[in-house]
């Protein structure tokens, strides 16, 4: 697919190292999203494990097996790819 610069006199076709670029740039992109999408899960998990402070009242409250509970809920949830 012909891509074009976009000017007040109309369209200008991309010259063929114009294109060239836009295609490794486009690829580069793809590589970036597919490593995103990789490490998704820790993203996910981060939002849903318990925080700093409910991981010192479970340790203040000798209460570690209920925090390593929600814990595996959230990683049975989001698990690794």
């Amino acid at each position: 697919m012909a891509r074009y610069h976009t000017t007040p006199n109309g369209n200008i076709p991309f010259t063929p190292e114009e294109e060239i670029a836009r295609d490794l740039e486009e690829a580069e992109f793809e590589v970036v999203l597919l490593e995103r999408a990789k490490t998704q899960y820790q993203r996910d998990r981060k939002e849903e494990y318990p925080t700093i402070e409910e991981c010192v009242h479970a340790i203040l409250d000798d209460d570690l097996d209920a925090l390593q509970v929600k814990r595996q809920a959230v990683k049975t949830k989001y698990p690794k790819e």
